[in-house]
């Protein structure tokens, strides 16, 4: 049984590393996607343009203007005399947002009063406004803290300090990348079990492996192997890239992190080969495959997170390998998260994959006779 077992994973290790563009597909797609993902793919607010209209002729608009330049999200800021060149400028897509300081801004201020700064932002670039909008909030925050200490009799007054556990400046990439290596194991797991078998029944040559002294078990255990080692390899190189090129920390277990891995390309595995058994060809498959990533991402909580869903939406949520294993990544990269609460997100993926193998098993045999 043995050798049985070795010669199917072989061939099928064969079978997809001999084709070139199959080995670009599964080998340097993930890498490049990881790198541009990486890169590129960040909810943070750079190198934004602002105008600004002061008819304040006080200090503290211009103090506030001062710690706005001063600001690393800012690259420009434009003065301009009246709303009709803001508004014309905001149309051009030449600024993002405006400011507009009244003429009692200071005074206000100085009298203890409320002062209000007007923002006007282009809702053509909704999510770029919001996240600036609330940059300038904390500008404006920290400001009114600074000023409130200084008029309570001289004598400091206690103030709120905001620290962020396990990831003190707020770096997007610490969530990305762990996130998108999660996903692209998940891909390549996906992508080689679901052409397996799909592919010897294109090929012609499915029948011949059923007449073969491998048994079924065999035969999808050959299948599977490849797959477990495909996404394992992945797993592992993005783990090396985060750590020695993001110079994202790993706080948490290597043991416990492969472990939970290895579970989480069992369930999916599963998944790919229930794909793989419904399909005749290998177009099926692909198909077939990007019909149930999407679904399984945008339920995960990689793009929106699981606690703004609708409830029926989290609790079909737990039947998502993806949304358990991303728990995981995240809490053992950026904490050293405890066995136990790793422990309580393996054992669902334990049971998704027992699932999913015994429904590929069953549509298998269900075919064959």
């Amino acid at each position: 049984m043995i050798h049985r077992l070795i010669a199917t994973i072989i061939k099928e290790m064969l079978s997809l590393l001999r084709d070139p563009q199959t080995r670009a597909a599964l080998i340097g797609a993930p890498l490049l996607q990881l790198l541009i993902f990486s890169y590129a793919a960040t909810m943070d607010v750079r190198n934004i343009n602002i105008a600004v209209i002061n008819d304040d002729a006080g200090r503290w608009s211009q103090e506030f203007i001062a710690r706005v330049q001063a600001s690393s999200f800012v690259n420009k800021l434009v003065t301009v005399g009246d709303m009709e060149e803001l508004t014309e400028l905001i149309e051009s897509r030449k600024v993002l947002l405006g400011m507009r300081f009244q003429a009692d801004y200071s005074r206000n201020i100085n009298a203890d009063k409320p002062a209000v700064l007007q923002l006007l932002i282009d809702g053509r670039r909704a999510n770029a406004g919001q996240i600036s909008s609330g940059y300038l909030s904390t500008i404006a925050a920290q400001l009114g803290q600074e000023l409130q200490q200084q008029r309570i009799d001289g004598r400091g007054r206690p103030v709120a300090s905001v620290r962020h556990w396990f990831n003190q400046n707020l770096e997007f990439r610490w969530f990305i990348v762990p996130s998108v290596g999660a996903a692209q194991a998940m891909i390549i797991a996906f992508m080689m079990t679901s052409l397996a078998i799909a592919r010897e029944r294109e090929l012609g040559t499915f029948d011949q492996l059923l007449v073969s002294p491998s048994t079924m078990i065999e035969i999808m255990i050959g299948k599977s192997i490849p797959a477990l080692l495909g996404g394992m390899f992945v797993g592992t190189v993005v783990l090396v890239l985060a750590v020695f090129l993001f110079e994202i920390p790993f706080a948490g277990s290597i043991g416990w992190f492969f472990l939970s891995l290895f579970v989480f390309l069992f369930s999916v595995i599963g998944i790919g080969l229930t794909i793989s058994t419904l399909c005749q060809t290998q177009q099926q498959a692909v198909l077939g495959t990007i019909f149930c990533t999407m679904p399984i991402m945008l339920v995960s909580g990689f793009i929106t997170p699981v606690d703004n869903m609708p409830h029926w939406l989290q609790v079909g949520a737990e039947l998502n390998p993806l949304k358990h294993f991303l728990v995981i990544v995240q809490g053992t990269y950026l904490k050293s998260m405890d066995g136990g609460q790793i422990w309580s997100n393996i054992w669902p993926m334990i049971v998704i994959g027992m699932v999913s193998i015994a429904t590929a098993w069953l549509v298998l045999n269900r075919k064959l006779h």
